[in-house]
């Protein structure tokens, strides 16, 4: 092979050790093309809704204890609202749940223990 002449094959792959991985859309290498399908969560067990119901009434019950606390006391009422409808659903849609903890998050940062709770909720709604 000459200095000018390039690699005859070029490896574009992705390679992980350990760890756990979740991919959603990936195209690698020239010409590649990632293309969204319909996206859900896995069913929830038992076990898991009744996780996170608890975890959705404790930040209910801290909205309510430290609403003082909060620069916008109508906005995270109104997300919590719309956070329980969404994973009423038969399918939730993952950027609705996603949307609304982020805002909650954010809704949730002045008050301490708020904040904790809102964090336990979203590790707990991330195990779909």
């Amino acid at each position: 092979m000459s200095e000018n002449t390039p690699p005859q094959a070029a490896n574009f792959g992705v390679q992980q050790y350990g760890g756990q991985s979740q991919v959603a859309n990936q195209a690698v290498g020239p010409g590649a093309r990632a293309v969204a399908g319909q996206v859900s969560f896995q069913a929830l067990t038992a076990d898991q809704r009744t996780q996170v119901l608890d975890r959705l009434a404790l930040v209910e019950q801290l909205l309510e204890e430290h609403r003082a606390g909060l620069p916008d006391q109508a906005s995270p009422r109104a997300e919590l609202r719309r956070l329980r409808e969404e994973l009423d659903e038969p399918t939730p849609e993952p950027g609705v749940v996603r949307r609304a903890l982020d805002r909650l998050t954010a809704f949730a940062e002045p008050v301490a223990p708020l904040a904790a709770a809102v964090a336990a909720l979203t590790q707990a709604i991330q195990g779909f």
